[in-house]
Formats: C-alpha cells, sequence, structure tokens
C-alpha cells in the first residue's frame, strides 16, 4: 500500500501553536496516514513541545503521531523520560535522526550514531515502531553511495522499519538509492520525503544548504517566476505532484510530504492525486 503522510514542526510562540492547532486540523481531514513532528531547536524544549504537538495529533486529531528524535542531543535519561511520555499518550511511532551540527547546543555521549540510538530503542522500547532518514544523494559526510548504503543498513538492521528519504528534486535520485538499496539487502520500506518549493526564499535556502541535484526543469522554474511571488507558489506545488505522480506510477512505498507548517500546500497536492492512492491501495 502506497501511504501519505504529512511532516511539521513545533512553533516558537503562541501565535505558532494556534496557527499549528489549524494546520493540524486541516491536515487531518486529508486522512494521512501518519503526521511526523520534528523536534524543536532547543532540546530542551523537545520533551515539552515535541510530545505535546504529537499528543495533540494522536489524541485530539485521531491521526497516528511520529516523534522525531535526533540521537546526538539526547541522553539515555533524556531518551527513556520522552518515550515514556509517548507511551502516556499512545504514540508509538518515532523518527530516528543523528541529528545536525547545532553549535548552541552540546552534543550528549550516549548516541554517536543513529544506528545506536535505533538499537537502544528496539532493544529497551520494543513496541516503537523505528523509522530511519535516509539521503538518495548521500549524506555530505559520507565517502560514496556505498559508503552511504552501508551505514543505512546498519541502521535497518539495528532495527528499523522504515527509512524515509531527504527531499529530492530529481526522481532518478530516488530511483537509483531504490536499485541501490536491493542490492545492498535493505528490505524496508523508502518513503520518499517531497517537499513543494511555494517561495523564493525557500528555493535558495534549499539551493544554498542541501546537497540535492536541481534540474534544469526547477532552475527554469526560479528564473521564471521569482518576482512573481503566486506563480511561483503554484509552478513549486505543480512541480511536486509531477514528482509525485511519477513516483505512484512506479510503485513507491510512500509519500512524505514537508508541508513547512502550510496546509494549504497540502490540500493542493491531495486533490490533485487523492485518486492516484485510491487506485494503488
Amino acid at each position: 500500500m502506497t501511504t501519505l503522510s504529512y511532516e511539521v514542526f513545533p512553533p516558537n510562540s503562541t501565535v505558532g501553536i494556534n496557527h499549528l492547532n489549524q494546520v493540524l486540523t486541516s491536515l487531518r481531514d486529508l486522512s494521512p496516514d501518519f503526521i511526523s513532528v520534528t523536534c524543536n531547536s532547543n532540546t530542551k524544549q523537545l520533551a515539552h513541545e515535541t510530545v505535546r504537538v504529537a499528543d495533540y495529533v494522536e489524541n485530539d486529531c485521531q491521526v497516528p503521531a511520529m516523534a522525531h528524535l535526533p540521537a546526538w542531543y539526547l541522553s539515555r535519561e533524556d531518551v527513556d523520560r520522552i518515550l515514556e511520555q509517548l507511551q502516556v499518550c499512545h504514540v508509538d511511532r518515532v523518527l530516528v535522526l543523528r541529528g545536525d551540527e547545532r553549535p548552541n547546543l552540546e552534543k550528549k555521549t550516549d548516541f554517536a550514531h543513529a544506528s545506536d540510538l535505533i538499537a537502544y530503542i528496539k532493544q529497551n522500547y520494543p513496541d516503537f515502531q523505528i523509522t530511519g532518514a535516509c539521503y538518495p544523494e548521500k549524506h555530505p559526510e559520507s565517502l560514496s553511495m556505498v559508503d552511504e548504503i552501508q551505514h543505512l543498513k546498519l541502521k535497518v538492521e539495528s532495527g528499523c522499519d522504515q527509512i524515509i528519504t531527504q527531499l529530492f528534486l530529481d526522481n532518478h535520485s530516488y530511483y537509483r538509492f531504490r536499485e541501490l538499496c536491493a542490492i545492498g539487502g535493505i528490505d524496508v520500506p523508502i518513503i520518499a520525503g517531497i517537499m513543494p518549493v511555494v517561495n523564493e526564499r525557500q528555493a535558495n535556502r534549499i539551493l544554498r544548504t542541501s546537497a540535492v541535484t536541481v534540474p534544469e526543469k526547477f532552475k527554469d522554474i526560479l528564473a521564471k517566476y521569482h518576482d512573481h511571488p503566486q506563480a511561483l507558489k503554484q509552478a513549486g506545488i505543480t512541480y511536486a505532484i509531477d514528482q509525485i505522480v511519477d513516483l505512484v506510477t512506479n510503485d513507491v512505498s510512500g509519500i512524505h510530504l514537508y508541508t513547512m507548517n502550510h496546509s494549504d500546500t497540502a490540500r493542493q497536492v491531495k486533490q490533485n492525486i487523492g485518486s492516484l492512492f485510491r487506485v494503488c491501495c
């Protein structure tokens, strides 16, 4: 079955909380298979904000919630506390990542790699479904795609039930990656992470910080519409829809939409692809 899910992030203000609640209500009406909740940039608030939002998703919206856990910035005590709180909220899905470099935060020493945290959860909290992150065009720190696949296989062997990709703009990157995973003996579902690009600032951030292949078609969109915000937004959503249609046609395990807390974008995408999922499922 091809799944459709969404990602949101905890806000930093009361106004943001009210907005997110509206976003989640709107996403609930799209009948997602699950909604993932990223971790706050301040890990001191991780247990409070991520768990709070996951609780709202699971129990108020009645949608399966998935909480993100960054291995670098969590001690065993932190993980135990967060997982116990999630259990109380009946949230049984987690997305385990190593985490990005954050100069303002001190790394903990208990989990040097995502695979270490995955193994800890699998051994001590076996009722949780564990999702891992993956990089179709390899993580910037990986030496090669062979190195990338070896690290990913370790994650899966440590206890991952499925994996979600970083965003990509060229579907051929996903298909090559899926083939390499099959060759490497990785047989868990590989969910495609798709981010509709809806403004120039978001596009420039992707180009500046993400090691993704940028197709000429995408560059042409930015060049033509960069002075026309509404046109760029619609073109970006249409580009993402085209990606999704192609992926679903080619039997992708699932689509995970990085919403950036914009439910209108998710709604436009769902309106254009919803019938595909009825056919595939």
